[in-house]
């Protein structure tokens, strides 16, 4: 059982909803998004999606980038 299923609360700064997932910190703090410091970082619904938009263009061009490698 994990931190989200036991109910951790979003560690953006200013956000106090239940989080529903887990990443690293480095990774969403390279997205854009303030967080409280620790090594992983718990977000919410709405904060989870402002994350997948920030880096949906680099997550296509990893794809490509491997996908040409493998040709």
């Amino acid at each position: 059982m994990g931190k989200v299923s036991k109910g951790t609360l979003c560690s953006v700064d200013g956000c106090g909803r239940e989080a529903v997932r887990s990443l690293s910190a480095a990774s969403v703090e390279k997205a854009g998004l303030k967080i409280k410091g620790a090594r992983r970082a718990y977000l919410c619904r709405q904060h989870y999606k402002e994350y997948k938009k920030a880096t949906k263009k680099e997550k296509t061009l990893e794809r490509w980038r491997y996908k040409g490698q493998l040709l």
